[in-house]
């Protein structure tokens, strides 16, 4: 960017003083070919990542329409979508081609031949992140792989979106897409998703909801919280939130419209015992067993096992008593009262 001046005097310019090297560099920006390109704009033979609205227009960003308008060809899941979503950006003229889950593999090598060419190529799906849930993945591997240039114009994200206003917590989570529809591989992931502690985010159609939801409250019990996100960016976007067995009453109750997000909250953490009965046992057993006294082997054992004294205390009076070859020698040492 060109020099300029700000309201309180000169901008400083570099390695002055009082430039402070803690604090994030200023956004760069980048509004078409006559401005020097910062990193992740169109460059000739590279691959442009082009995130597109959920379902909302306005939200395409000015990075985006410069990216699709730079691009030499824009591959897209549907040419017809894509070509709507241009003139309300008023691109003209665009050269699309198809790719989608069916010809993605078909479209790798044409893909790759054009970046190393020179040509600057985008590719946008009908909504959201390329590769997330929808066709991608496997060119952005493909050309990365081949040493090509892979850019990515980040754009509205329906994970995200669903996550942040569900109000589960979002510190840790994870995605799983859309679940199997049926069989072995279905319960398989209803019951990882049952032992998951952080928050899942799901994909599901809406005529699958009420059975989804149904099936996530017999896995992870009706109590787990979730959020139903549908519709999101949309004119009738809506948050339901509550129990899971309350979600099922309320998928029952009417038809679930529009793209759908689930966001389940993760299962409760039980933490294990740092010792089993039985560690515990059979080491008080040897120390025992070998003649030592019941209170220095109790306290030595709790210790070294960061387990509570008065557990290893009642086990040693087990192991003490029904053990074989555990009784003390000189016989009846008082017993230790219990801890307090």
């Amino acid at each position: 960017m060109s020099g300029g001046t700000a309201a309180g005097g000169s901008m400083p310019g570099p390695g002055e003083d009082d430039v402070d090297p803690d604090v994030m560099e200023e956004p760069e920006f980048w509004t078409g070919p006559t401005d020097p390109p910062s990193a992740g704009s169109p460059a000739a033979g590279s691959l442009m990542i082009v995130g597109t609205p959920i379902g909302n227009l306005g939200d395409l960003p000015p990075r985006a329409v410069a990216a699709l308008a730079g691009a030499d060809v824009i591959y897209c899941e549907d040419t017809r979508h894509s070509r709507k979503l241009l003139t309300h950006a008023g691109i003209t003229g665009a050269s699309l081609r198809s790719l989608h889950e069916h010809n993605e593999d078909d479209r790798v090598d044409e893909v790759i031949a054009a970046v190393r060419a020179g040509r600057t190529v985008a590719l946008v799906t009908d909504a959201g992140m390329p590769g997330v849930s929808d066709p991608g993945s496997r060119v952005v591997r493909a050309v990365a792989d081949a040493g090509l240039t892979v850019s990515v114009v980040p754009g509205p994200s329906a994970v995200l979106t669903a996550l942040v206003g569900s109000g589960l917590a979002t510190d840790r989570f994870c995605f799983e897409g859309f679940l199997p529809r049926s069989g072995k591989d279905r319960r398989s992931v209803l019951a990882m998703v049952a032992a998951e502690p952080r928050t899942t985010v799901l994909f599901e159609a809406p005529g699958r909801v009420a059975a989804t939801l149904a099936d996530l409250a017999a896995a992870c019990g009706p109590g787990r919280r979730v959020a139903v996100a549908r519709e999101l960016t949309k004119l009738h976007e809506e948050f339901w939130r509550g129990a899971l067995e309350d979600a099922v009453a309320w998928a029952a109750e009417g038809t679930v419209r529009g793209e759908v997000v689930l966001v389940v909250e993760g299962a409760p953490v039980v933490e294990e015992p740092l010792a089993g009965d039985d560690v515990l046992v059979a080491a008080l057993r040897a120390r025992l067993g070998a003649g030592e006294r019941t209170r220095g082997v109790v306290d030595e054992v709790a210790a070294a096992f960061g387990v509570p004294r008065r557990r290893v205390y009642e086990l040693a009076l087990a192991a003490r008593d029904d053990g074989p070859g555990t009784a003390e020698t000189g016989g009846g040492e008082p017993r230790p009262p219990p801890e307090h």
